[in-house]
């Protein structure tokens, strides 16, 4: 199946389905006995999976999801000559699941619980449409034992596990006790739901701190906390208690032990609903921010062949303890000396799935179909191996430099993916022109690469982080493309603690050397001698002479050069020389043009890749280099003269202000005007995708102006509350 690396989603719907034909006709690369490995790839690498156009199987199937991963389902379905139905909200009638679909319903508005999580209107779709069976992707209804039983008394197959397998391992609380009879490794904690915020405080005393408060129907990082004291213990209490009702429909919490410093590695299972379970391995998911994922690789580094066994065997017993059939994963924490202790587990498809794909050759949405079905698993626990390195980097639509990644709103002004580099797997449910909302999950893509090693899979990462061109919204391509070739994460050192302990001011951006900033110089200095030049083209004074060189003032902050540059052409190639600060001679090829997002070019002989990101017609140009955005001023030289008798601009009072660092709705107001407030003082909470933040005051004094109310919705950078 040629089609995991080779059809990335593109910037546009005709050239998606264009890739959509492609993969259909993949099949027929299949042998006649059909039993022949896929192969692709300069590696080899190849895939254990197969289609059987012989077997039964569903005639259509209906999608309870959006998104990318309504689109990876519909791929699978395409291959499999399944007919598939789209349920989509008002404000996702032009994205591009609907349009891949055979069919789609608009089930309500942009609200979740109206929509995507309205279990009633879901079925009646199915009814209406005919489908045989429902796929659930991930989050919403992909852990909902009611909506799976819905399905089941109205003869649906439900793509996943039984409802009772869901309500066993759903509920936190309950499936640590089955975990603990099933001889699984246990994190000390206490067993069963804790009631309210002064009963958190004494079982908390009784585990020590620190705690991990969390939702019993929780996931995805939502309803989770860490507290180090009583204090932070009752906050966060309610704070996970409100996040999970309004993110699960189910605020039940529970507290246990908070081990320090640990891994985060999950395990994929694979069962069959003839009693056949095996594992395919781990995911290493230790890059996080607020308990959710950033960046994930299978295997990790850190196991050993013995650990990856045991985990891996008691995995699947706890998979036979609940009667597991499907695709799902069981989460471990592993500490230094790898000892691991069960987390919980998703009876669902992981949003990281594509790594482990890629490194055991099986396609899970498809064995989730297959399953479903009724068929068994065609191979057998010695069948998986693991096979080469695969990186996956989650692009998400959030300011990396607000908590490691505030979600950020708007439409994609310009969209263009790395999938047309060999190796690269781009998941993705957007083009060119979507808007990211702010109702759903602020994820772009999911960014996967593979290659023989981890060096060889990092290696590609860089280049496709650094090809990956978005507009539009801010993203977290600059943290993605830091971690990637950080030195601790490049030796495998990481944990949960990974992000505060290598950033702990957060994150500033790429820290340059002096010859690195030099180059960005001599770059935006050749920019500006190519817009000059083009100017000159469209003007009617063109009949003087062009200037041989010309001289500039380029500044990165406070770094600055003196640069000419002289346009010049050998042996046929056109090259720019630099001059700078009267000694230094640079050579860049003059091969790319000022409409190019992506520049691919040779500077001093050496490839050099960086992005444009826009450019004025007063000399400021943005360049995108090693992932981070990089504002320059370059000014003729007599312009630069004049600079240091320009009046400066005013400073806003940030200190004076609450200012919301992302767009989001305000949950609650709790200060008046006129009251007096200390230095960190809680004023309101904001939340955005479903996660509440608690927004503070930045120094003591009293309250002037309050511009919220409760239920508003606000924007990245509205001021909220004054001062005096």
């Amino acid at each position: 199946m040629h089609f995991f690396w080779s059809t990335g989603l593109r910037s546009s719907s005709a050239r998606r389905l264009l890739q959509l034909k492609r993969f259909q006709s993949t099949k027929a690369t299949t042998s006649k006995d059909n039993k022949t490995l896929f192969t692709y790839g300069k590696d080899g690498h190849y895939f254990l999976d197969r289609i059987d156009p012989t077997e039964s199987k569903f005639s259509k199937i209906l999608i309870a999801n959006r998104g990318e991963i309504a689109c990876r389902i519909i791929r699978t379905c395409r291959a499999m000559d399944i007919k598939t139905v789209a349920v989509h909200s008002d404000v996702d009638s032009h994205s591009l699941f609907v349009k891949m679909a055979d069919e789609a319903i608009c089930i309500g508005p942009a609200q979740a619980r109206l929509s995507y999580l309205n279990e009633d209107i879901i079925l009646e779709a199915v009814k209406k449409t005919g489908a045989e069976a429902v796929h659930p992707g991930y989050g919403f209804l992909s852990e909902n034992t009611k909506f799976a039983k819905k399905l089941a008394d109205n003869n649906v197959e439900f793509i996943g596990p039984s409802s009772k397998s869901i309500q066993d391992m759903g509920d936190k609380i309950h499936s640590k006790v089955i975990a603990r009879k099933a001889n699984v490794s246990m994190i000390p904690g206490y067993d069963g739901e804790v009631k309210d915020e002064v009963e958190c405080v004494r079982v908390s005393n009784d585990i020590g701190y620190p705690v991990m408060i969390k939702a019993s129907a929780g996931g995805g990082g939502k309803g989770m906390r860490v507290a180090w004291n009583d204090k932070e213990a009752r906050e966060n209490f309610l704070l996970s208690k409100s996040e999970a009702a309004s993110s699960f429909g189910d605020d039940r919490m529970l507290v246990e032990k908070f081990i320090d410093n640990p891994r985060h590695i999950e395990f994929q299972v694979l069962g069959d609903k003839h009693g056949n379970i095996i594992y395919l391995n781990e995911r290493e998911c230790s890059i996080q921010r607020r308990n959710q994922k950033v960046i994930e690789e299978a295997p990790s580094v850190f196991l050993d062949k013995e650990t990856r066994r045991k985990m891996g065997e008691e995995a699947v017993q706890l998979a036979n303890a609940v009667g597991y059939y499907s695709a799902g994963t069981v989460e471990f924490m592993v500490d230094s000396k790898r000892n691991f202790y069960f987390l919980e587990m998703n009876t669902r498809l992981q949003v990281e799935h594509p790594i482990t794909e890629a490194t055991t050759g099986v396609d899970l949405v498809h064995q989730m179909i297959r399953v479903a079905k009724g068929h068994k698993l065609r191979f057998k626990q010695e069948d998986i191996g693991v096979r080469g390195w695969s990186i996956e980097c989650r692009v998400y639509a959030e300011d990396p430099y607000k908590s490691f990644g505030l979600p950020s709103i708007g439409r994609l002004t310009s969209y263009k993916d790395p999938s047309d580099i060999p190796n690269v797997r781009c998941d993705s449910g957007i083009t060119e022109g979507s808007e990211i909302s702010l109702y759903y999950d602020p994820l772009i893509c999911k960014l996967t690469t593979f290659g023989k090693d981890r060096q060889a899979a990092l290696a590609t990462m860089a280049q496709a982080l650094d090809s990956y061109v978005i507009r539009g919204v801010t993203n977290n391509i600059p943290l993605l493309r830091d971690i990637i070739t950080e030195q601790r994460f490049v030796s495998g050192d990481i944990s949960t603690k990974y992000l505060p302990q290598v950033y702990p001011e957060g994150f500033k951006g790429k820290q340059l050397k002096d010859t690195e900033r030099e180059s960005l110089l001599a770059l935006a200095a050749c920019i500006a001698v190519k817009s000059a030049i083009r100017d000159r083209s469209f003007k009617q004074s063109t009949k003087g002479m062009a200037p041989k060189n010309y001289g500039y003032e380029v500044k990165l902050g406070d770094f600055k050069r003196h640069i000419r540059v002289t346009p010049t052409e050998k042996d046929g190639v056109k090259l720019f020389e630099v001059d700078m600060d009267g000694k230094q001679i640079i050579k860049i090829d003059d091969s790319f043009k000022l409409g190019d997002h992506v520049i691919n070019i040779n500077f001093n002989g050496q490839p050099f890749i960086m992005q444009l990101f826009k450019m004025d017609a007063i000399g400021n140009v943005t360049l995108i280099y090693l992932g981070t955005k990089y504002e320059l001023r370059v000014l003729p030289e007599r312009a630069a003269k004049y600079m240091p008798i320009m009046p400066e601009k005013k400073q806003l009072d940030l200190a004076s202000v609450l200012i919301s660092p992302m767009p989001g709705i305000v949950k609650s107001v709790s200060v008046k005007v006129g009251q007096r407030v200390t230095d960190g003082q809680e004023v309101c909470v904001v939340e955005a995708m479903k996660m509440q933040n608690k927004l503070t005051t930045g120094r003591a004094g009293v309250i002037k102006n309050i511009r919220i109310k409760e239920g508003e919705t606000v924007e990245d950078g509205k001021i909220l509350i004054e001062l005096e």
